[in-house]
């Protein structure tokens, strides 16, 4: 299995965190953009093994996104991706100079495949690898240690809408880093450079600020890797003080198997009054079995089960069938991802009032509690 560093270019969310997910789980290093501006200023940082680019780009179109970052990496292999194919299309993305040409819905070998040629092809372009790629790294230390030092947290509310209140929010992390654009480059560039247990302790250390000045339950994200992190478990670490008002969350897609004795050290966190929760349930098989593994005392659906739920008799049936699992476990469980009244009133109509997203409020640097209807 041949292995790199991809970036993936698409302005539909869903798209965009699936493509990322299924490279990711192949063991590849996957970057994301939203549209050509911002792959063109993440090209600009950093080398790339290829990419993958929408051919409907907002905007910009994906043929002007290709020649975009052509121009600032002139080796860089470019997989064109379109839910609309045409002949014309397929002969200028060839003429433009695209390794390849993918038609939606994409099954994952095939997007396997085609990351695998393209990484070859790009292998075969100079013996200089190595060396561009160790000034690339440089070059990402030094912005790093500048999105370290830039670092803020913004918290978006958890509602419970049946009572009209804020349950918890959850803390994310931001930077002011320009060449930083999003959290997933933040961490990804921090995972690069060896430096995610850093990242870490400065995410906790930061919320501690918030939680020494607010009475408010805060979740907090965890990666994998924080879990081997000695300060994690510290009684003097400013964040253990206020642990009985701290849900840390995992998400599960970045991989709990590699974690050695993981029962004994949710065991230890549970003793200092911290509670768990599993992040993105509905991915499937490995979904589940974190589940039955971690027991977590909370359980956020994965918004792609949330997105639309209100025009999805099967959808529906699904999450109300989550609902009762979880709830047979004893695990409360948060909808993330309400992006409308409609989804919010069919999550409402089978029993779920634990709420977040966009419909509720956005991500604000204090705790604010929003209006709702």
């Amino acid at each position: 299995m041949v292995r790199g560093t991809i970036l993936v270019v698409d302005d539909e969310p869903l798209l965009l965190r699936a493509f990322t997910r299924v490279l990711a789980r192949a063991g590849h290093d996957v970057a994301q953009a939203s549209d050509g501006q911002e792959a063109a200023t993440m090209v600009a940082k950093r080398r790339y093994d290829c990419a993958f680019v929408d051919l409907g780009l907002p905007g910009a179109g994906g043929l002007e996104v290709l020649a975009t970052l052509r121009a600032r990496d002139p080796g860089l292999p470019v997989i064109l991706m379109t839910g609309a194919p045409t002949l014309e299309t397929a002969i200028d993305a060839v003429a433009a100079g695209a390794l390849r040409y993918l038609v939606k819905p994409i099954d994952s070998p095939d997007l396997m495949r085609a990351a695998s040629d393209a990484i070859r092809a790009r292998n075969r372009d100079g013996g200089d690898r190595h060396d561009r790629r160790a000034d690339h790294d440089a070059a990402n230390a030094a912005v790093l240690e500048r999105a370290f030092e830039s670092l803020y947290m913004v918290y978006q509310p958890i509602v419970r809408y049946g009572r009209r209140e804020v349950y918890a929010y959850e803390a994310l992390v931001r930077t002011r880093e320009p060449s930083v654009p999003h959290p997933g480059a933040l961490i990804d560039m921090a995972g690069r450079l060896e430096r995610l247990p850093e990242l870490g302790r400065r995410i906790r250390d930061a919320v501690a600020v918030t939680a020494s000045t607010s009475l408010a339950r805060l979740f907090v994200n965890l990666h994998p890797i924080d879990f081997l992190d000695e300060h994690l478990y510290a009684l003097e670490a400013p964040l253990s003080r206020h642990a009985r008002r701290v849900v840390l969350e995992v998400t599960e897609r970045a991989g709990l198997d590699a974690i050695p004795d993981l029962a004994d050290r949710l065991r230890r966190l549970r003793a200092l009054g911290y509670r768990i929760a599993i992040d993105d349930l509905g991915e499937g098989y490995a979904g589940l079995t974190s589940l039955a593994r971690v027991a977590p005392e909370f359980v956020k659906l994965d918004m792609s089960l949330v997105r639309g739920i209100d025009g999805s008799p099967a959808q529906l049936k699904i999450v109300e069938s989550t609902v009762q699992l979880c709830r047979a476990l004893g695990s409360d469980i948060i909808a993330e991802g309400v992006e409308t009244p409609a989804e919010r009133d069919a999550l409402l109509t089978i029993g779920l009032d634990l709420l977040q997203g966009y419909l509720i409020a956005r991500p604000a640097p204090e705790l604010k509690a929003p209006t709702l209807p």
